[in-house]
């Protein structure tokens, strides 16, 4: 990757947090899984950090972080590492190990240090919901950024 435009990062972060609020909120559970709740977790941490949450705060913080946060991660942290850790490996790859991590940092990190919840909540079906939402999240967001048109070197045309 050479060079992201603000516009793709926003847009490939858009992509994919639908991606993930469809698979978790309406097609996990239509086929009788549990259903991730995003926006709970979010204001219950906010409400845990500070004491209390503002109404629509955890609408906030999760299209935040969905549209941006996460986005610029893989964006300016996980690509460049892996372009000089493995400059060959595929995106595809790349994409399931930043999905696999953000799982981890949502549902250890934020979930369990910071809202007081059980470790990966316990195990239980949400927590398998939560790591195939976070890998299709990656998924989306990498191939959304990796084949923008602004994401390729640019090259002359040959005459």
């Amino acid at each position: 990757m050479t060079r992201t435009s603000p516009w793709t990062i926003l847009i490939a972060g858009a992509l994919a947090t639908l991606a993930f609020d469809f698979f978790g909120q309406a097609l996990s559970p239509l086929l009788g899984f549990s259903k991730l709740a995003p926006v709970g977790l979010a204001q219950a941490t906010i409400k845990t950090v500070f004491g209390s949450a503002p109404k629509g705060i955890g609408d906030a913080v999760h299209i935040i972080n969905g549209l941006l946060i996460y986005s610029l991660g893989y964006a300016l942290v996980a690509r460049p590492i892996q372009s000089r850790v493995w400059p060959n490996l595929h995106w595809s790859a790349t994409a399931v190990v930043y999905g696999i991590g953000l799982w981890i940092f949502a549902l250890y990190g934020v979930a369990h240090l910071i809202a007081g919840n059980k470790p990966f909540l316990g195990w239980t079906g949400i927590t398998w919901v939560a790591l195939w939402g976070h890998i299709l999240y990656a998924v989306v967001l990498v191939w959304a950024i990796e084949k923008a048109p602004l994401t390729q070197s640019f090259k002359p045309a040959e005459a």
